[in-house]
């Protein structure tokens, strides 16, 4: 625990951008997997994205610290 606190907002940035292009790797280079993402209805994906969204958005905009 005591590694992950030495990073910063720009390890904390490129580390979610590397998961970005990792998932984009798997989703190519893997059949299965893309006809699933792409089978399902983007809506789940809105859905989704806004849930997980929620507590940081909640921390950024309405935090009085």
């Amino acid at each position: 625990m005591k590694k992950f606190k030495k990073m910063d907002c720009g390890d904390v940035g490129l580390l979610k951008l590397g998961m970005v292009a990792a998932v984009l790797f798997l989703i190519t280079v893997w059949p299965w997997l893309h006809t699933l993402v792409m089978s399902v209805h983007w809506g789940w994906y809105l859905g989704a994205m806004v849930l997980l969204l929620i507590r940081p958005m909640k921390k950024v905009w309405f935090c009085s610290k």
